[in-house]
C-alpha cells in the first residue's frame, strides 16, 4: 500500500483552549484529524465544531481524568474514580487485570461509546486513549472496544531507545491487536520536533501507514504546527487502507 501521514490531535473537547487550538491547525492543515474526548467540560461544543468544519473525529477513551460534563451521573463519576485510583496506584498497574473493577471498566467505556455516537451521530470507527490506557489489561482482556475498529497501536522504538523487556512487550500487545482491530504500522508523538527525527519518520509514511499524536494546547507544539512551512506532508483525515 502506498504510505500516509497523519497527524492526529488528542484531547478535543476536554476545555475549549484544546479544541481550538486544535480546530486551528486541522484548518491551517498541519493535523489530519482529532480524538474527541466525551463527558468533559466541552465535549457538546467541541462536537458541534465538527460537525460545522467536517472534523474527522475518533473516540480518546479517558480512564485517568475526572469527567467534567454537566449531566455525568454521580454513579458513573464514581466508578471511573475507583478506575482512576487502580491505574495509578503503581506504573505497572495498567498492565494488570483487576477482576474486582471489571464491572467499572465495562460502565465506563460503554458509556463512552454511547455517549460519542449521541455527540457524532455514529459509532466511533477509531479509539484510542487518555494516556494510552485504552491499552490497559481491563480493556484489552475484557474486549471493551469493538471488533474491527482502528485501535492506535504502541509507540514505535528502534533497538536502544528502550530496553528489549519493553520493546519485546509493547510487539507482543501490538500484535494481539491487530487479530481484532486496524492499525497503523508506526505510531510517534510529534515531540521531539528534532529535524532529522521527522525526517526518518517522514521515510517512513513513504511506504507505510504512520500516525503521529499532538496535542496543540502545548504551546511548543501549536507553534510548530502553525509555521509557515514544516516540511511535512500530512494527510487529510485518518486514513488506512482497505
Amino acid at each position: 500500500m502506498s504510505g500516509v501521514l497523519i497527524i492526529n490531535a488528542d484531547d478535543w473537547g476536554m476545555d475549549q483552549a484544546s479544541t481550538d487550538r486544535a480546530l486551528a491547525c486541522v484548518q491551517r492543515g498541519a493535523v489530519s484529524s482529532v480524538s474527541a474526548m466525551v463527558l468533559m467540560e466541552d465535549s457538546e461544543r467541541a462536537a458541534a465544531r465538527a460537525r460545522e468544519h467536517g472534523v474527522d473525529c475518533g473516540l480518546h477513551l479517558n480512564l485517568t481524568a475526572a469527567f467534567t460534563g454537566p449531566a455525568v451521573s454521580s454513579r458513573l463519576q464514581e466508578q471511573q474514580r475507583r478506575i482512576r485510583s487502580f491505574l495509578r496506584s503503581h506504573a505497572l498497574a495498567p498492565a494488570l487485570y483487576h477482576p474486582g473493577l471489571a464491572g467499572c471498566f465495562a460502565a465506563v467505556v460503554q458509556a463512552q461509546l454511547e455517549a460519542f455516537e449521541r455527540a457524532y451521530g455514529e459509532p466511533p470507527r477509531r479509539i484510542d486513549g487518555h494516556h494510552h490506557m485504552h491499552l490497559c489489561a481491563n480493556v484489552r482482556m475484557q474486549r471493551l472496544l469493538p471488533a474491527g475498529t482502528i485501535v492506535r497501536r504502541n509507540f514505535s522504538f528502534t533497538a536502544g531507545e528502550k530496553n528489549w523487556l519493553n520493546r519485546w512487550y509493547r510487539r507482543r500487545q501490538d500484535a494481539h491487536l491487530t487479530r481484532r482491530y486496524r492499525t497503523a504500522d508506526y505510531f510517534f508523538s510529534l515531540p521531539p520536533m528534532d529535524p532529522a527525527r521527522l525526517r526518518r519518520i517522514c521515510c517512513l509514511a513513504e511506504t507505510a501507514a504512520v500516525e503521529m499524536e499532538t496535542h496543540p494546547v502545548r504551546d511548543e507544539e501549536y507553534r510548530f504546527l502553525m509555521r509557515e512551512e514544516t516540511g511535512i506532508r500530512v494527510a487529510r483525515g485518518y486514513l488506512l487502507a482497505g
